[in-house]
């Protein structure tokens, strides 16, 4: 494990790349100690820095929740980073290229929470009792890390690769949609390139809402009502350029938009 001020080093480090744009080396390659409670003590020095300094938690994300993304980073669970409301980008509002390194975008099947969920003992029917509804989304990754290079404490202290979210106008009750069987189709530009199901999310989204709440209760966080929870990506990562116009549409879910400028 890193020392405390270590881990306030690469805190500090990774909070400059984002501001700067100026991405750093793997942390892992650095510090070959490093292990995931440093990287999560990390990613959560620089939000408790962002609450003090006036942003607010709206929700979280899950990473690596595809089997095959797992697999290539040799882990067995995924990862999650926080939501901040700063970070909330708008369908009608082209994003600006240049405040990010290397923007990408993930099609998402998000939650919105009606009720509070309990932690270390969360089940798969407490999300679904608590989800008030589903949206559809497109999450907003990018990487202060050099040229996407990363391994999972990298990725973990870089608060899971996250930048933005957007959800679509739908909402949808659970009870009105099988959560396992959303097809969904990006398309860039006009030209469909990617597409995928909800259950690339380990099966079915809601385990990975359900791993969620227990994950964070570890670190002595919640998941609230109100909060919005992207539990993972339906399709590959799309890199975002200049210009790229972005469609997300989900069988009886609605589409949502993303745009670059």
């Amino acid at each position: 494990m890193l020392t405390t001020s270590v881990r306030a080093e690469l805190a500090a480090e990774l909070a400059r790349a984002e501001l700067d744009r100026v991405a750093v080396s793997p942390i892992a390659d650095r510090y070959p100690a490093i292990d995931v409670v440093d990287a999560y003590e990390i990613q959560l020095l620089n939000i408790r820095r962002r609450l003090d300094d006036g942003a607010k938690i709206v929700g979280h994300k899950v990473g690596l929740s595809s089997k095959a993304m797992q697999e290539m980073m040799g882990v067995d669970e995924p990862d999650y980073g926080h939501l901040l409301a700063e970070m909330e980008v708008f369908e009608d509002v082209p994003v600006d290229t240049s405040k990010y390194l290397l923007p990408r975008v993930e099609v998402e099947v998000g939650f919105v929470l009606g009720a509070d969920l309990p932690g270390e003992d969360c089940t798969e029917a407490d999300v679904l009792a608590a989800t008030v509804a589903y949206a559809p989304s497109i999450e907003l990754i990018d990487s202060r890390i050099n040229d996407w290079k990363i391994g999972l404490t990298d990725t973990i202290s870089d608060n899971a690769s996250s930048a933005g979210y957007v959800l679509g106008k739908e909402r949808v009750a659970p009870g009105d949609i099988d959560i396992k069987g959303i097809d969904a189709v990006l398309t860039r530009n006009g030209e469909v390139i990617a597409e995928g199901r909800s259950d690339a999310v380990l099966g079915d989204p809601v385990i990975a809402v359900a791993w969620l709440a227990r994950k964070v209760a570890t670190f002595g966080v919640r998941l609230k009502a109100g909060d919005v929870v992207l539990p993972g990506s339906c399709t590959r990562a799309i890199d975002a350029r200049p210009g790229d116009d972005f469609l997300a549409t989900f069988t009886g879910l609605g589409s949502v938009r993303l745009s670059f400028a």
